[in-house]
């Protein structure tokens, strides 16, 4: 017999004019919250100011209670230095990012600076190509990410393909991501989803997650400002960026998905210039879900 889920038994009570009491509700809430998981934050978030002040960032980093980091290191800061900075705030970096150029042409210095992080994942977030992504930009993104992803296996570390919007162009029954996931090696190549690129490609986030349940890796929580249409440029306002479960996406339906697919580390990104007062509300959304 197929189990139907205690929320759903609450939900077909309350349609009927039934009364549910107080405690059932309670416990409800409490077993279907879909994130329990540890916040991270991405470094991206606090470009502005983070080479200038990397202590003062990681300070307010730390007294929002977040303990993961998705990097990397400030532009001008030793990375041996900032090392002790994140080690001194008992804060992790699980992941970082590189450019896309330095992975496949020097993927043994990725290997290197994750070595010093004492990360486990290597993240790209960018693809080359022109104005648009082509069939011809994903074939040649195929080959660097199976390549550099050998090296990264052979070193313990995983590569993760942040996706960005512009994949979601449509090729044959499907898409150039589905392309792209199709044809790199799964045991090379995984996946971050970020949820508002997927979204603003014209993906369904927690559909993606679940169409290719074993290739994801990590996840980029974000929202997207109500209104604001789709399209495949990869690029919008920083100012669409919201906080979150204030913006289009449905997010709790995409972390029940993500929970079901086993991410392994969550990294709030906010690039809008009012992250400072949109972060702890986004916290706030996601320890009250």
């Amino acid at each position: 017999m197929k189990k139907i889920p205690f929320l759903y038994i609450l939900a077909a009570l309350a349609m009927a004019g039934c009364s549910v009491p107080k405690a059932a509700k309670d416990a409800a809430a409490r077993s279907t919250n879909p994130f329990t998981a540890p916040i991270g934050i991405q470094a991206y978030t606090y470009r502005a100011s983070f080479s200038a002040r990397p202590e003062a960032v990681l300070d307010s980093v730390k007294a929002l209670g977040i303990t993961q980091m998705e990097g990397p290191n400030p532009k001008g800061v030793d990375i041996y230095k900032f090392k002790q900075m994140l080690n001194k705030r008992g804060i992790s970096m699980p992941s970082f990012g590189v450019d896309y150029d330095l992975l496949t042409k020097e993927p043994l210095e990725a290997v290197r600076i994750a070595s010093i992080l004492n990360s486990q994942y290597v993240m790209v977030a960018w693809l080359p190509h022109g104005k648009t992504f082509t069939l011809d930009d994903a074939k040649k993104a195929v080959a660097g990410l199976n390549k550099a992803g050998r090296t990264m296996k052979a070193n313990a570390l995983t590569l993760c393909y942040h996706i960005h919007g512009y994949e979601f162009a449509p090729y044959e029954d499907g898409t150039l991501f589905d392309y792209i996931v199709k044809n790199t090696d799964p045991h090379y190549v995984k996946f971050e989803m970020d949820v508002l690129w997927a979204f603003h490609g014209g993906a369904d986030p927690a559909k993606l997650l679940l169409k290719y349940p074993t290739r994801w890796r990590l996840m980029h929580l974000k929202d997207l400002r109500k209104g604001v249409p789709n399209d495949l440029t990869g690029g919008t306002d920083i100012k669409n960026d919201v906080a979150l479960g204030t913006g289009q996406i449905n997010l709790p339906e995409v972390l029940e998905a993500a929970r079901v697919v086993g991410i392994r580390h969550y990294f709030i990104e906010d690039e809008s210039p009012e992250h400072a007062k949109q972060i702890p509300l986004s916290i706030k959304y996601l320890k009250g879900l």
